[in-house]
Parts: structure tokens; C-alpha cells; sequence
């Protein structure tokens, strides 16, 4: 609006004022409705910012901005002296998928059902990507070219997705969301034919970690991961070129982050900083520095989570945010108070079924897992491609690691509190020590207070959650006042605990009327092996349990009793079934019964072979049984 067009309003506004007709009110409607016009023209003809991303895969802060002196990544270097640098950036997952999940949707995979890697549960009709937003604002948006949201696809929101995708196909004067992911650093980098390739760093200078033996093969995994690490800087390098070639540098807002940590063992996949803590850069021009949270070159220590992107970018572009969202903005006019802690989920990984939670501030990193009898190390094909990860399980079945290096080939605890000041690696587990019981006890609390806010679907069993979905959303079915979440939830602590003082009140609820608390029961007696001894009769009944999953924990349990030949015939039964997640379940039950497992290793190769050439997750966790039962 022109100081002439301004000044002609007043003007009216003062000659209305003197006519004795007027009433004040009115005047007074009229000078609030020009100065909300005056705002509301001003916010139209405020340009609205580019916003670009620079997404690399599966690596931790492997930066020389951080402090790495082992890395060479002089260009993401400088653009952390030119924008601000977080040191607290957490992903949602320590997997691709459900982490992705996350940035697009701004909600937490836990609360949609999402959570399991590679499933593509449906979401309800108000739940939009939030890319749509932008172009409903007359953003150009591009997406180049990894998706890969665990939930089925909306292209609609891309003005353009694929690996040509670019800002520069924009109408002139467009503002721009853009993203360019890279998978230089991608977990696959460092298996088969690219490991032996010429090495760049020095293996025998890799900062190997105390949680990994320093094999030669993990070693020059090491070495030639910061050899992606510097073949991504340079990709980024010639986005960063290119945007400052295309006179919009200065007009541009550039993120910088990794879709998770990682990439080798116990990195990816994991719930600890090596999986979930994340580099983030953000550089704001001089045009849109008062959008900035710090000068350029600040290290800022606020908490921030993927979760929290996708209203930060609304935010950032002057968009009101949608209700559903449950992240929030720390970017933009929008912008919340800092929050105090980052949560991440943990379900099913490749063709592996586990469950755990975690909770982060800026000291203390707190992980529940809820089925703390399986361990770490569960063998995932895709992760045993790796040489460093074939070394690390043989090493350890050679009895050369020590403690810290062995924790991943043994159950869980149910609980861990790590200092991440004193313990960036996580190796000293404080939970149960007398002087952090007050911290424990408040991170527990935490944790338990986002699962009932956000109405946590990953306690239902995948292989129910499969068939919920036929018939409506997820996120829907646990708002529908049915589902009795927090009755699930004190069960599954109870189950996961490892506290004999339960059998009780477990064997009570493996009568109970709801399916889900009749499951996490038979768990806790799984995970309570032979002290879980009273419980046998009433196991012995969920074999006939109307639900297949049931049955298969009842079977687990009691084979942990000394029961063989009841249990075989029921996950003869369930290596056929319709619904794959309780053939996996059924599978990991006869991986634990090694030997006893024997008169069904015909069924197992012949599951195998039939989906042989799909290279599905039953025919992944039916070939390695295969092999076990061969050797022995």
C-alpha cells in the first residue's frame, strides 16, 4: 500500500471523525478494518522465501563442522559458517522409511500406525503431505527423487518429482520448495563391490567407536564411509554452486540434514545417538535474516525433531498450520517455544520385529525396549552385506570382544539412561543405579505421556495392524474410544520388565477379553522364561486362541517352559498363514528352538523357495533359518 493511497484513508477517516452523525464505534470499526486491510496487503506483497533441502542418507554429524577432524567436507563446512549449526537434531526412526514418514507428515509413524519399515499403511483424508500446502500457496515444489514415506504415495504435491526435478522448471518469480536427496552415503555404499575400491582415508586412523572391535574390515568400512561422507560434500557443493550460478542464492533458504544416523552396525536401525542424532545447517541470506534464529556461524543447542519440520517450513512460508500436525515450528512467525524433549520410535526393521521407544533432552538419552529378549544383533540380510558386520558377529562368537562390544549379541535390558555429555556413545547404561533413579523416573514418565498423547498404534502387533488397515486407518481406529491403549501399555511395561513380581497379574490377563493384552501377557512370560512357570496351564489354553499372533506368543512361552511337542504343531499351523507378519513371528520362534526346530525344516526350506524370487521378508528370515538348521 502507497504512503499516497495511506494518506488519502486517513484523511477520510479524520473527516468522517468531525461529522457529529458519526458515532464514534463506527469510526473506530472503520481505523480497525484499514489498519487489518494495511497488515493483510503488506503480508501478500512480503516475498515469500525459496526453501531449499539437502538430504543425504544414513549418516551421524560426520562433519568437520562438528568436530570431526577425520572428515573432508569443506563445502557443508562453510555453509555452516555462513548459516547456524544444531548440535541437538534428532531423527523420528533410525530408518529411512518411518523417520521420512515424519518429515512429510509433521505427526510421529508411531501415532498413524506407520512405524513398521516398508509399510504403507493408509493415512485418513485430512492427513495431507505438507508440500500441498506450499503449492496450495503458489510454491513450485520439486522433489528430487527419494520418497520413500512408509505410507501410500500423494504425488499430487509435487509440481515435479524425479531425478531431473529442479527449481529452475518454476514460472519466473515462483517461489521455490525444493529437495535434491542424495544416496552417495547410503548404507549400501560401503557393501559388495564398493568396498573394494582405493581408500581416501586412512583405515588405520578410522575413529572407530568403543562399541565396535576394531576388525580390518571394520576399520576400511569406517575409512570408506568418510570417503562417501566426502564424495556427498561435493555433490552438495555443486547444489550449493548452482543455486548461487542461478542469482537466487540470496533470495534462498538452505537446509542441510541427514535422514538418520548411521550407517554401520548399530548405527541405523539403532535407538541410540549413532542412529538417531542427525547434522542440520540452515542458511538464511541476509534478505531473511530476521528469520534467523542466530548470526551466521552460531552452534545453537536447542532441541529439534523431524517431526518438527513440516510446520517449520509452513511456518517459514507464512502458511497457517494445519490442526493434525504434531510437531512444532521452531522456524518462522509461527515458531514455538523450544520443546524439552525429541522422541523417536523403533518397530519392525527390514524382516526383523522389534519395539522399543526413546526420549531425548539435552543430557540424558532414555530407551524402553519392550521386547528386551530379543537382541540387538538380530540377523537383517540387507545389514549382513556388510564385511565390518560379519566380522563384529564373528568376532564375538570367538569370544575376542569385551563388554561394551559384546551388549549387542545379548538380550536387552528393559530400560537405559545414558549421559550423552559424559557418553556420546552410549555404553554406560545408568539405569538402575541408585543416583539417577529421580532422572530415570522422569524420563519414563516422559516416554509414557507421548505414548497416551499421541495414542501410540505400536503396541497392537503388526500382524494386527495389517488387518485393521483393510478396513480403516489406524490413526482412525485408535480415536474411535475402543481401543483400550492405556490398559495395553501398563501391560507391555509389565511384560517387558523382567520383574517376577508380575506372573501374577500376567497370567490373570492372559484371559483378558481384549486380544492385545491377551499377546503382550504371553510376552511377559517370554521374556520371564522359567520364573514365569505358574503361567504354563493358562498358556497352554491360548494355543487355542482366536487370534493367530496369540498362539504364536503362548508357543514362544511355553517352549521357554520346556514344551516342544505342543508347540510345533501350532507354528506348523502359522508358517502358513495369509498374513506374513505372523509367518515371521513363527519363523523367529523355531530360530529360537535351533536344534528343537528340526522336524520343521522342510516347511521352512519350502517356504523359502517359494518366495525365493521375491526376496520378501518371510523368504529373508526362512533362508537364514534354513542355514542354522543345516549347520547344526
Amino acid at each position: 500500500m502507497s504512503h499516497k493511497t495511506t494518506y488519502t484513508y486517513l484523511r477520510q477517516f479524520g473527516a468522517l471523525a468531525r461529522k457529529r452523525s458519526v458515532r464514534r464505534a463506527h469510526v473506530l470499526s472503520l481505523v480497525c478494518w484499514f489498519f487489518y486491510s494495511l497488515s493483510a496487503v503488506a503480508e501478500v506483497q512480503e516475498e515469500r522465501p525459496n526453501i531449499l533441502w539437502i538430504v543425504s542418507e544414513d549418516n551421524s554429524p560426520f562433519l568437520g563442522a562438528y568436530g570431526d577432524a577425520y572428515a573432508t567436507t569443506p563445502n557443508l563446512d562453510k555453509l555452516a559458517t555462513e548459516g547456524v549449526l544444531y548440535l541437538n537434531a534428532f531423527a523420528a526412526a533410525p530408518v529411512c522409511a518411518p523417520t521420512r514418514f515424519a518429515l512429510i507428515t509433521g505427526m510421529y509413524a508411531s501415532s498413524a500406525g506407520t512405524l513398521h519399515h516398508r509399510s504403507t499403511y493408509q493415512l485418513p483424508e485430512q492427513v495431507k503431505f505438507f508440500p500441498q500446502y506450499l503449492k496450495q500457496a503458489g510454491y513450485y515444489t520439486s522433489n528430487n527423487v527419494k520418497k520413500d514415506y512408509n505410507t501410500k504415495d500423494q504425488p499430487q504435491v509435487w509440481d515435479e518429482s524425479s531425478k531431473k526435478a529442479t527449481y529452475k522448471n518454476r514460472k519466473p518469480g515462483q517461489p521455490f520448495f525444493s529437495i535434491f536427496n542424495f544416496t552417495t552415503t547410503h548404507e549400501s555404499q560401503i557393501q559388495g563391490k564398493n568396498r573394494a575400491q582405493k581408500l581416501g582415508h586412512d583405515p588405520k586412523k578410522a575413529p572407530v567407536p568403543p562399541y565396535h572391535p576394531r576388525t580390518p574390515e571394520m576399520e576400511e568400512d569406517w575409512a570408506l564411509y568418510y570417503d562417501r561422507m566426502q564424495a556427498m560434500d561435493a555433490e552438495a557443493g555443486e547444489i550449493l554452486r548452482e543455486l548461487e550460478a542461478s542469482g537466487l542464492a540470496e533470495n534462498t533458504i538452505v537446509f542441510y540434514y541427514s535422514d538418520h544416523g548411521g550407517a554401520l552396525a548399530r548405527g541405523k536401525r539403532f535407538l541410540y545417538e549413532s542412529g538417531l542424532r542427525v547434522p542440520l545447517i540452515i542458511r538464511f541470506p541476509k534478505k531473511y535474516a530476521h528469520l534467523a534464529p542466530g548470526k551466521p556461524g552460531a552452534k545453537l543447542d536447542r532441541i529439534v525433531s523431524f517431526v518438527d519440520f513440516a510446520p517449520s517450513i509452513l511456518s517459514l512460508a507464512n502458511v497457517p498450520l494445519p490442526s493434525h500436525l504434531q510437531g512444532k515450528p521452531f522456524l518462522g512467525k509461527q515458531a514455538a517455544a523450544p520443546r524439552e524433549y525429541a522422541y523417536s520410535y523403533k518397530g519392525r526393521m527390514d524382516e526383523r520385529l522389534d519395539l522399543g521407544r526413546s526420549v531425548r533432552n539435552k543430557k540424558y538419552r532414555y530407551i524402553r525396549n519392550y521386547l528386551p529378549h530379543r537382541i540387538p544383533g538380530q540377523h537383517v540380510d540387507y545389514q549382513w552385506q556388510a564385511s565390518s558386520m560379519v566380522s563384529w558377529e564373528n568376532a564375538y562368537k570367538a569370544g575376542q570382544l569385551n563388554e561394551a562390544q559384546s551388549f549387542f549379541w545379548k538380550p536387552k535390558p528393559a530400560e537405559e539412561l545414558y549421559d550423552v555429555e559424559a557418553d556420546p556413545h552410549n555404553i554406560h547404561n545408568l539405569a538402575g543405579k541408585k543416583e539417577y533413579e529421580s532422572v530415570l523416573r522422569e524420563m519414563r514418565q516422559a516416554n509414557q505421556k507421548w505414548l497416551l498423547e499421541t495414542k501410540d498404534a505400536g503396541f497392537i502387533p503388526e500382524a494386527m495392524l495389517a488387518e485393521i488397515n483393510q478396513k480403516m486407518p489406524i490413526y482412525d481406529y485408535l480415536r474411535t474410544g475402543s481401543f483400550p491403549l492405556e490398559r495395553v501399555l501398563e501391560t507391555a511395561d509389565m511384560a517387558s520388565s523382567r520383574e517376577a513380581k508380575h506372573v501374577k497379574e500376567l497370567t490373570k490377563r492372559l484371559q483378558d477379553k481384549e486380544p492385545v493384552v491377551r499377546y503382550w501377557s504371553a510376552i511377559g512370560c517370554v521374556v520371564l522364561g522359567k520364573e514365569a512357570a505358574s503361567a504354563k496351564a493358562a498358556l497352554q489354553k491360548l494355543l487355542q486362541d482366536p487370534l493367530a499372533i496369540v498362539q504364536v506368543a503362548a508357543a514362544e512361552a511355553l517352549y521357554g517352559l520346556g514344551e516342544t511337542t505342543r508347540v510345533l504343531p501350532v507354528l506348523r499351523q502359522h508358517l502358513q498363514s495369509q498374513n506374513r507378519f505372523v509367518q515371521i513371528a513363527a519363523l523367529e520362534v523355531l530360530e529360537k528352538m535351533g536344534k528343537d526346530a528340526q522336524p520343521l525344516a522342510q516347511e521352512v526350506k519350502a517356504l523359502s523357495a517359494k518366495d525365493e524370487e521375491t526376496s520378501g521378508d518371510v523368504a529373508k528370515v526362512a533362508r537364514y533359518l534354513s542355514r542354522q538348521l543345516v549347520q547344526r
